[in-house]
């Protein structure tokens, strides 16, 4: 009975965490509308950089040591700064609903990149599953044909990069905490925004409104992270993981509801396909750990 209910209150934690992740896209959305894309991912950065600082430090942990410059924490810096700009541009430029409906095809991808690099080993039937799921990401990028949006492809490019951060966090030594990762990766987020600021013109100063949207995502996004950590850590792994899906279905909400986006026929199967495609590749993982 308590596993179950442990399991419960695991699933509650996801389903808002993922609430909250995808209300942060809609404020970054909402803020680019009169701002540049590098200035926010500068003010995101700079604001999330000083939260898990301030709490890594608390917790009595180092900051900046030389484990800074350690190979997979420079590569997992690199992947945030990949990830997070191209993701960040995807969300602004191209609908809501289709950017995260790409950004689902990520546990995929870290799938693939464990068979070919970290040596796992994947059957045939997750082969498959990964290559069905990426068909489902060409379904809702549609290239060559008159719903292509090029812009789309910074949502595969964020792909990529959290991809590469997931990857490189598996190699990550135990002595680097989680409160410090997430201080580095709003932290070399910064530098991004500062270079793409140079083609976007003079910075904005926020007005009282902007103002209130900034701080709204500066705490949502942080909330969100504790919230999938306790998550992970009260339910059991294979019960909650697959509600990470349930951030599309919050993202196509507040797209339909707050920018009056329309859910085309092909962006619905192409994340169909997708989801059904990830929520397999979890499943099979599971049985092959209960085989091993």
């Amino acid at each position: 009975m308590r596993e179950k209910s442990e399991n419960l209150i695991g699933i509650l934690l996801m389903l808002g965490a993922m609430a909250a992740f995808a209300i942060e896209d809609t404020f970054i959305k909402i803020l680019s509308e009169g701002m540049g894309t590098g200035q926010i991912l500068v003010i995101i950065g700079v604001g999330g950089f000083a939260i898990f600082g301030v709490i890594a430090w608390q917790k009595g942990d180092r900051l900046f040591t030389k484990d800074l410059l350690l190979p997979a924490v420079l590569l997992r810096n690199f992947g945030e700064i990949l990830g997070t700009s191209g993701y960040v541009l995807a969300v602004v430029l191209t609908p809501l609903s289709s950017a995260s409906a790409i950004l689902q095809a990520t546990p995929l991808a870290v799938a693939l990149g464990a068979a070919l690099f970290l040596g796992h080993t994947v059957g045939w039937r997750r082969w498959l599953a990964i290559i069905v799921g990426f068909s489902g990401v060409m379904i809702v990028i549609r290239p060559g044909l008159d719903g292509f949006q090029p812009a789309s492809l910074f949502a595969v490019q964020g792909v990529i990069g959290l991809s590469i951060r997931d990857l490189a966090t598996r190699a990550m030594p135990s002595r680097v905490t989680s409160m410090v990762l997430s201080a580095y990766g709003f932290g070399v987020v910064v530098p991004a925004g500062l270079f793409m600021m140079l083609f976007e013109g003079p910075a904005v100063f926020p007005d009282t409104v902007q103002s209130y949207y900034i701080a709204a995502a500066l705490i949502v996004g942080p909330v969100g992270y504790y919230m999938i950590v306790a998550a992970m850590r009260v339910g059991e792994v294979a019960v909650v993981t697959p509600f990470r899906y349930v951030r599309l279905v919050f993202a196509m909400l507040l797209g339909v509801i707050v920018f009056n986006e329309v859910l085309d026929f092909w962006t619905l199967v192409g994340a169909s396909i997708i989801i059904g495609s990830g929520l397999f590749t979890i499943y099979r993982e599971q049985q092959a750990r209960k085989q091993a």
